[in-house]
């Protein structure tokens, strides 16, 4: 168990490296195959480190046996873990979507998949903020490439908005942790907390600046407005386990808010104490806004999710900006929850769309659908979700959220805002529902027409979704890890202090 902590990042990797190698580069079975036995592997690994961290504790596995704050780091505890498994749960799902055809639409489809795999989980379990800009480097390079794998115009146009902001943010998020570096002499996490205190004069004002570019960065990365502009198009132009994927990209950048202005500018930041909160408020409140109006107006389900996705990340951040324990949980499960239904949302919208013919998942009639059964039960259980309505997970999750804000003054605006995003989304997932399922040509198609559900797209799709009412059956354990992972986190004598003094598990790499 003592390199469990390194085998979310190790696994992709490997992986990722043999599929570029004969015999398997050559034959797409056998990429399939092998790259569905490492992402269940990657699963399993996933769960046994949440396990792992509730029985033995939050484990550091340091590369090289350079004592902390030297050297590389990684750090395994009850929110990184949960965020690493939900990511290899969301990938096996979308995996086992793309074997129906899109792993045939172009070259090197399972490689770019795992190192992107790679990026996200080593981006959950850095310690060292440094790292943080080495991993996301990694995920956005492999995501530029399956951004245009299949070929298309509209996913090139999409690309090149994509790829142009990203790498005006890696420059952003380079200079920012130059000074950073330059002020604190330290880019390991822990570290950078225990001595932003001890700062004064004009290093807190450099500092500042620092931290401030970092918040850029992980809001355009979040799609806080108004950063947010990108994703819409660029989500809906993607293919499906494409789209599924990058539902978890949004919570790498509200993760690093969590986790660096949380940690290193929280509580116990004297001068520099959340600094981040007073830009965080009113552009959160917005991004929700503005993703309700964005539900409303999209004339597709591809779009609706991807707006779904921008209004989920609004939320979010409103907890981060609540900076208090119970948002910072209710925060976590409702993370998971909204990574693995628009996730689900993303393919079933795929697979919508292929069965409508030329219309394909536009709001308009069309031809009926050859599955009209499975696709409506999977689409209410995902509208459902998404809402916030009983019995499903999105129902807890908002309800968490509800009960964290704690001033009287936050909850005028919070509860406002919260009820009609889902208001509106009851009323768009209604309209798609209504014109999707019930509006159609009573024309017969021949069989040739017809689409047959393929047994990995099936699998895909019910992996995802049957999640909603499972975190909902299970949501007394799952919130008790998600309040000990926010206690963890505002805790400077676990989440600081002892990660830079408690023993240490040695990685030979």
């Amino acid at each position: 168990m003592q390199h469990l902590s390194i085998l979310p990042i190790l696994l992709p990797l490997i992986t990722g490296a043999l599929l570029l190698l004969p015999p398997l580069s050559k034959n797409i079975k056998r990429q399939r195959i092998a790259t569905l036995l490492s992402m269940f592997a990657q699963v399993v690994v996933g769960f046994a480190l949440v396990t792992h961290v509730q029985t033995e504790g939050v484990t550091q596995y340091i590369l090289g046996d350079w004592r902390p704050p030297f050297g590389i780091v990684l750090v395994a505890d009850s929110m990184s873990t949960v965020m690493v498994a939900v990511t290899n749960f969301l990938a096996f799902g979308a995996l086992c979507y793309a074997t129906g055809s899109y792993d045939r639409a172009g070259g090197y489809f399972y490689p770019l998949f795992m190192f992107q795999v790679m990026g996200i989980n080593g981006a959950f379990l850095t310690g060292d903020a440094f790292n943080l800009f080495v991993f996301f480097e990694i995920l956005l390079i492999a995501s530029y490439a399956l951004l245009v794998h299949g070929g298309g115009k509209q996913k090139t146009q999409a690309t090149v908005h994509y790829v142009i902001l990203n790498l005006a943010g890696s420059s952003v998020f380079l200079f920012g942790l130059g000074i950073l570096y330059g002020t604190l002499g330290t880019l390991n996490i822990a570290d950078m907390a225990q001595k932003v205190s001890e700062l004064d004069g004009s290093v807190v004002i450099l500092t500042k600046i620092g931290a401030l570019m970092l918040l850029v960065v992980f809001g355009m990365k979040s799609a806080m407005l108004p950063l947010h502009f990108w994703l819409p198009k660029t989500y809906s132009s993607a293919s499906a386990p494409v789209a599924a994927i990058f539902a978890v990209m949004t919570k790498v950048g509200i993760y690093s808010i969590l986790r660096i202005h949380g940690v290193v500018f929280g509580d116990e930041a004297g001068e520099l104490a959340h600094i981040a909160q007073s830009w965080l408020w009113p552009l959160a409140l917005m991004t929700i806004v503005v993703g309700t109006i964005g539900v409303l107006a999209s004339p597709s389900l591809k779009l609706v999710t991807a707006n779904l996705v921008v209004l989920s990340a609004g939320t979010l951040l409103v907890c981060a900006a609540l900076q208090n324990e119970a948002a910072t949980s209710a925060a976590l499960y409702y993370m998971i929850h909204s990574t693995l239904v628009a996730g689900g949302m993303f393919l079933l919208a795929d697979l919508i769309g292929r069965q409508r013919g030329k219309a394909e998942d536009r709001f308009v009639m069309a031809k009926a659908m050859d599955n009209p059964v499975f696709l409506a039960i999977f689409f209410s259980i995902a509208a459902v979700a998404v809402i916030g309505m009983p019995p499903f997970s999105g129902f807890i999750g908002k309800i968490m959220i509800l009960q964290s804000v704690q001033s009287a003054t936050e909850q005028m605006w919070v509860w406002p805002i919260v009820l009609l995003s889902s208001l509106g989304s009851l009323i768009a997932l209604s309209r798609a529902g209504t014109t999707l399922f019930w509006r159609y040509s009573t024309n017969k198609q021949s069989n040739e027409d017809s689409q047959p559900i393929h047994l990995g797209e099936w699998l895909g799709i019910v992996l995802l979704l049957s999640a909603s009412p499972i975190l909902a059956l299970f949501a007394g354990p799952l919130t008790e890890l998600t309040n000990e992972a926010a206690a963890y986190l505002f805790n400077p004598s676990l989440s600081v202090d002892a990660l830079l003094t408690a023993p240490l598990s040695k990685g030979g790499f």
